[in-house]
């Protein structure tokens, strides 16, 4: 029997890469695509002597060909953390908006499912705690935030249009914190900075008082929300997240216990438009897909701690890309 395709862009990126381990080990064939804006070909390097797996250097914004039948999309393509969308606004607005659409147009002429990566940050600063699926979210469209923030909710808005319009098989993810290996030590979120700051002997830097929360996911429950999400028969949004909720503050001091570590916590200014609350509603999840995260932050820091840790030393004082203005 001939193996179904997939198409997962961004796919070497951090999540992108652990969807094209989960879909080669359910016996797909994986058509991989990514710019490598933000991506990393040694996230899939162990892929490319599968037969079953197949690679495509290209940005989704512009026109996207994939010969041969294809039965199901990913749209994980696009910069996910602020060190990255606010260097690069205009690709992260495009590749939300351009790369999108280029995606529903294939899955439309392909008659494939396609599912869309959608975030927490649709609901902005939230109003509402914790965030279910029916909060339309509080944003600022013009802020720093508002480039990765209305590019996500547009997309939402033109996958539910293909749905409607065209009754293209959809499915929207929100997803929320989610770690694990395969993350970058200079991504700017608040996990693999704290871990990068304790192995380099620094002191963990706490925006605001640290008071501001995250719910935290490592990244193997994630992929199972996600390959669930895509199986189903629902159309809406839904979190995949751990409602596990802690303060930063909390989890520094996580993270120094973790490490063994004596660094100190310095505090410096909360960035604009910086969410004080964030923490996932899974009662979609958990009634529609029967899912909910299996792995305890514990057991997943000491997993993600052991990659970094075992990283090359140059690894620890890389800076962030430069990246051209587009």
């Amino acid at each position: 029997m001939e193996k179904k395709r997939v198409l997962i862009t961004g796919a070497a990126g951090f999540l992108g890469s652990h969807l094209s381990d989960r879909f080669i080990k359910e016996g797909f064939h994986v058509i991989g695509m990514d710019n490598l804006i933000t991506g990393d070909l040694r996230n899939i390097e162990h892929l490319f002597k599968l037969p079953q797996f197949e690679f495509y250097h290209h940005d989704v914004s512009k026109f996207i060909h994939i010969p041969g039948s294809l039965d199901y999309i990913l749209h994980f393509a696009s910069p996910a953390s602020p060190i990255d969308y606010l260097k690069i606004p205009i690709q992260t607005l495009k590749v939300g908006s351009l790369g999108t659409h280029n995606c529903l147009g294939l899955a439309l002429a392909k008659n494939a499912k396609i599912l869309v990566a959608s975030t927490s940050e649709v609901y902005g600063d939230p109003l509402v705690h914790p965030q279910t699926e029916e909060y339309w979210g509080n944003v600022n469209p013009v802020g720093p935030r508002g480039v990765y923030d209305e590019a996500k909710r547009f997309q939402e808005a033109i996958t539910m249009a293909y749905h409607t319009f065209h009754k293209v098989e959809t499915r929207i993810v929100r997803i929320f914190n989610t770690y694990g290996p395969r993350m970058r030590l200079n991504d700017g979120r608040a996990l693999p900075a704290f871990i990068g700051q304790a192995l380099r002997g620094e002191d963990l830097t706490v925006f605001g008082d640290g008071s501001q929360t995250r719910s935290f996911c490592y990244v193997d429950d994630l992929v199972e929300g996600i390959y669930r999400l895509l199986m189903s028969d629902h159309a809406e949004p839904v979190n995949i997240g751990n409602p596990d909720e802690i303060s930063l503050k909390a989890f520094a001091e996580e993270i120094i216990k973790l490490t063994g570590t004596e660094q100190k916590i310095v505090h410096k200014p909360l960035p604009t438009d910086d969410p004080k609350q964030r923490q996932p509603d899974i009662s979609k999840a958990k009634s529609l897909l029967g899912w909910e995260p299996k792995v305890h932050r514990a057991d997943g820091l000491k997993i993600t701690y052991e990659y970094f840790k075992n990283l090359p030393k140059e690894e620890l004082y890389k800076q962030p890309k430069e990246f051209q203005k587009k």
